[in-house]
């Protein structure tokens, strides 16, 4: 299957596309295979997505429960000393997986193998460079900052080495994880993410009946199906992907290629931390409390249980973002990069508009006594990733370029000018939300930057155009939607009716808007014609 794709790659290669006659960016035709493989990987991440919240749930609070809160606090702080390294893997994943799924879609396989195989010895050197640096200076900071229990001190050794070999192993792991991705091959995570589940359960119930130390055991079980997911993403890498056999060379040219773009990509993550982190401070500072900065926390975990579902959308379309870029298709590149900016927001509404007005309602149900700010932290949060979403094709359209420098450089500039905009607003009076607001002011700028940004790479694409058929787009079906809804919020009295009732309006409501609004013509007739198919299917069931 991945020789046949390639050579399809090769094949569309050879034909030439003049960029100066390129018709509206939301083509009449829109190649429907393409939209159909992205449905399709989507499907099967929001099925790996289900399995491993639903597993994770249910072990965390059997692991708390076995291990006890004293070990399990132990586990989370020792192992978060190594996880602090995962802004650097982050950034070199990202890089890995740019230049794997571009040459991809150049169709040069020599070069792709080479890619592959560059990536792996950087991966190995990193893991060494990593193991050695948290040796030093990990066991250091253990010994000496945290606060740990003489007598449970071992055992956190026990937990750091552990987590250090299970990370290591998860950076050599990224470049296969990378050519599953560039194939689109998402069928493959659900599958093996049901086997990682079976282990982990297999790990619950060994914890409960093993004699020994749990937090070691638990710490060394860990390690055990690390490995064991690794070996097995390898062995099918290797059966499938000409390119995942591994030559032990380090090509200087694409080494410095590949680290120059990690480099600006982990700026850019460095700009975005700086910014939450200070976002943080500046709360603290100007309540003088913590229970602003707990209301902030809430506030954002209740976000990424939205945001969860919608980026297993944007993940499955990353890959035909590069692709399409490497082979020049830029008509189709504009088709996704327009797919991706309105359907990811489309989605989102269906969750953000119940959870925007019952705000209230859900959070005193799941935390019983509720913050001072939450709830506007948390409305407020919900528009700011609404915008995000929008941006997010735009951000992998960039990053497919390659040419990052400048523009991490700007975007990563006007980020943090959330800072002294949310500064000089609350010296001057301004109400603590206003934090919030300035971050998504900010958004919003960067937003617009990334978009004009992205002319001079990608050829055909109209700034304006996009402003009025996707963001406009989006916004007034987010408005119109909200109309009912909110009606219905405000005059039932009842928070639990009000919550059940908005919840059910609110999803209809959105979605005949995004048909009749959020659609053009050639979409809507898609839609049905899918419908058409779903509905023979049943009856002939």
């Amino acid at each position: 299957m991945a020789n046949e794709q390639e050579s399809d790659i090769i094949k569309d290669q050879t034909q030439s596309q003049d960029s100066q006659h390129l018709d509206s960016p939301t083509p009449t035709n829109e190649p429907i295979s393409s939209n159909k493989r992205i449905a399709k990987n989507t499907i099967f991440l929001y099925f790996r997505m289900l399995i491993t919240m639903a597993v994770g749930l249910y072990t965390s609070r059997v692991v708390l429960n076995t291990l006890g809160v004293e070990d399990y606090g132990i586990n989370n702080v020792v192992g978060g000393v190594v996880a602090m390294f995962s802004l650097i893997s982050a950034s070199i994943s990202a890089s890995i997986g740019r230049f794997i799924t571009f040459e991809l879609g150049t169709g040069n396989i020599e070069k792709l193998k080479r890619v592959f195989s560059t990536s792996v010895t950087i991966q190995i050197i990193l893991a060494i460079v990593v193991i050695i640096v948290a040796e030093i200076v990990g066991i250091w900071f253990l010994n000496n900052k945290l606060e740990i229990a003489h007598d449970r001190m071992v055992a956190a050794h026990w937990v750091f080495h552990c987590s250090l070999i299970g990370f290591a192993v998860g950076l050599i792991s990224l470049p296969y994880n990378a050519c599953i991705v560039a194939h689109e091959k998402m069928n493959v995570f659900a599958y093996i993410s049901i086997i990682e589940v079976v282990f982990k359960l297999l790990i619950v119930f060994l914890l409960l009946i093993s004699p020994y130390d749990k937090l070691k055991t638990y710490a060394v079980l860990g390690v055990i199906v690390a490995i064991i997911i690794r070996l097995i993403y390898g062995w099918y890498c290797k059966l499938k992907f000409v390119e995942c056999s591994y030559r032990p060379i380090l090509d200087k040219k694409l080494f410095k290629q590949m680290f120059n773009f990690a480099g600006w990509q982990l700026f850019g993550c460095s700009a975005d931390i700086l910014r939450n982190q200070g976002i943080s401070i500046l709360l603290n500072i100007f309540t003088k409390t913590t229970i602003v900065n707990a209301a902030a926390g809430i506030a954002m975990s209740l976000n990424s249980i939205i945001t969860a579902f919608v980026e297993n959308f944007t993940a499955a379309f990353t890959p035909q973002i590069t692709k399409l870029y490497a082979a020049k298709k830029y008509k189709e590149l504009i088709n996704i990069i327009y797919i991706g900016s309105k359907y990811a927001p489309f989605m989102m509404l269906l969750l953000a508009i119940p959870i925007y007005l019952n705000a209230e309602f859900i959070l005193q149900i799941w935390l019983g006594q509720v913050p001072e700010h939450t709830i506007n932290f948390a409305r407020i949060t919900i528009l700011y990733t609404l915008n995000e979403l929008i941006s997010l094709p735009l951000i992998r359209t960039k990053n497919a370029t390659g040419k990052i420098r400048n523009y991490q450089i700007v975007v990563g500039g006007i980020l943090l000018l959330t800072l002294p905009i949310a500064y000089i607003a609350l010296w001057l009076g301004a109400p603590i939300e206003f934090v919030f607001i300035a971050k998504v002011i900010t958004s919003i700028l960067a937003m617009l930057a990334r978009l004009y940004m992205l002319r001079g790479d990608i050829p055909g694409l109209n700034s304006l155009h996009f402003l009025t058929n996707v963001y406009l787009r989006v916004i007034i079906v987010a408005i119109i939607a909200s109309i009912i809804p909110f009606v219905c919020y405000k005059c039932i009295p009842n928070q639990t009716l009000q919550f059940f009732s908005t919840s059910i309006i609110a999803v209809i409501c959105t979605s005949i808007t995004i048909y009749y609004l959020g659609c053009n013509k050639t979409e809507q007739e898609q839609m049905k014609t899918q419908f058409h198919k779903l509905k023979l299917r049943i009856l002939k069931k």
